[in-house]
């Protein structure tokens, strides 16, 4: 990715992301401070502990999602370690809403009555999915929150993915961020290499797949990732090239997501952005030698 392609991107962000996305890509491309991040998430937090107001583009109403505080931990873990009263306040709301066995819904049935994506405003299953359980609980792991709520779910998402016999591109995900941080390595490795199969299968590892697809890269986002030995280095360079080849002249991606609101989707746009040149640099495809985010400790 040439130094003209990083500036294009940079110019888009500054045209039409918001500003926790404006805040996220001067922290990782520009040596910005964390704290600008910390304090635009504020603005989405509720009394709560957990997170909503838009944070997802998806559900623009105000209550806590936790689909929006999966999010949410995602743009912290980011940053470096994430603060424990931060994290304690998040399983506090956890524990509020998640179900009998441990798990979560991605949503809550307040979301009916909000302004939100159609596949969340019409939900009628409400049960614990493995998704948004399994990447929130590998989160706390990686970070080191514990808590009552973090040892039940956890629990939950063993037995889940002991049973699993089949899996789709959303779960793989967070099954994926379960295993790489949960604590019992010979359990995790074990898991993965059980669900490879599984896994790869729901990937479409075609460089040139349009339309809301899940490619090797969105899975295995850094050379590092528990999936990437799932993929050749073949599949991976060619989906690296793609990604370049995606880019839009106006500096963008494509949100590659069900369209149905205007601002929500170049919501998406400017998130996809900073994902994108995320995966570019770690596999060492930005070329411009841009300073590395300063993480804390």
């Amino acid at each position: 990715m040439t130094w003209d392609s990083y500036r294009a991107a940079e110019h888009f962000i500054m045209r039409s992301a918001r500003l926790v996305d404006r805040h996220r890509f001067a922290y990782h491309f520009q040596s910005g401070p964390a704290e600008p991040v910390r304090a635009a998430l504020v603005a989405h937090r509720n009394l709560d502990g957990g997170y909503g107001n838009s944070l997802d583009p998806d559900l623009r109403g105000h209550s806590s999602q936790p689909v929006a505080t999966e999010l949410a931990l995602r743009h912290l873990d980011e940053l470096g370690t994430i603060p424990e009263d931060l994290g304690y306040g998040v399983c506090r709301y956890l524990t509020s809403v998640s179900n009998d066995d441990g798990g979560l819904p991605d949503v809550l049935p307040n979301v009916r009555h909000t302004e939100a994506a159609p596949w969340y405003q019409h939900t009628t299953d409400f049960s614990s999915r493995l998704d948004v359980t399994a990447s929130i609980t590998g989160l706390l792991h990686k970070n080191h929150i514990t808590h009552p709520w973090r040892d039940h779910a956890t629990a939950f998402c063993w037995k889940r993915i002991d049973a699993l016999g089949w899996t789709d591109p959303h779960e793989a995900i967070g099954i994926c961020r379960f295993l790489q941080y949960v604590p019992d390595r010979p359990r995790a490795l074990t898991a993965m290499n059980h669900l490879s199969t599984m896994i790869r299968a729901v990937i479409d590892v075609h460089p040139r797949a349009t339309g809301h697809v899940h490619t090797p890269l969105d899975l295995a986002s850094h050379p590092h990732h528990i999936a990437r030995p799932l993929f050749t280095d073949t599949e991976i360079e060619h989906n690296l090239e793609v990604f370049e080849d995606q880019q839009r002249p106006d500096g963008g991606w494509d949100a590659c997501w069900d369209h149905w609101d205007t601002t929500a989707t170049f919501e998406r746009e400017g998130m996809r952005t900073i994902q994108r040149l995320r995966i570019l640099r770690a596999y060492g495809h930005l070329v411009p030698d841009l300073p590395r985010p300063r993480r804390a400790r």
